[in-house]
């Protein structure tokens, strides 16, 4: 747990927003608007998050930072 939260920790404020707006179901396109970047760049953002968490998907990303947040 202590490691998934330092993992959580090492993200950057705009892969934590891209992050929140995935826990919250939100599609690329929509965060890609949201945030007023290209689909690309969104995508990029999650393959950090991904990288970061050590995980593979988005689904396990977004489990991942669930229990973070409930640690």
């Amino acid at each position: 747990q202590e490691d998934l939260a330092a993992r959580v920790a090492s993200m950057s404020p705009r892969e934590t927003q891209v992050l929140e707006y995935l826990h919250a179901g939100t599609p690329v396109r929509e965060i890609a608007e949201e945030l007023d970047v290209s689909e690309a760049t969104v995508r990029s953002q999650v393959k950090q998050v991904l990288r970061k968490l050590d995980v593979r998907s988005q689904l396990a990303a977004v489990a991942a930072f669930e229990s973070a947040q409930h640690s």
